[in-house]
């Protein structure tokens, strides 16, 4: 199935455990292969991602499905803040 990589732009982006990873703002495309690399997001999550961009690049690999939304592999839990812990007494 073909379709247009615009139509990708805007979509809201989930892990395939439901996890809220962002929005596609762009595509990142490998003229020389005719291939897409990667994918721009914004609106991204900061539970998940430890940066102070406006957005992150993640590979297209990662990526299961597209249609109503993207839905990518939990591999960017890999990528997650470690949670703060309390000091012991």
């Amino acid at each position: 199935m073909r379709a247009d990589i615009t139509s990708l732009f805007g979509l809201n982006i989930y892990t395939d455990t439901g996890t809220y990873v962002g929005k596609v703002a762009d595509l990142v495309l490998d003229v020389d292969e005719r291939t897409v690399k990667g994918i721009a997001i914004t609106s991204i999550n900061r539970d998940l991602f430890d940066v102070t961009s406006k957005g992150v690049i993640i590979p297209y690999r990662w990526v299961v499905t597209t249609g109503d939304i993207v839905l990518i592999r939990n591999i960017v839990n890999r990528f997650r803040k470690p949670a703060k812990q309390e000091p012991e007494e």
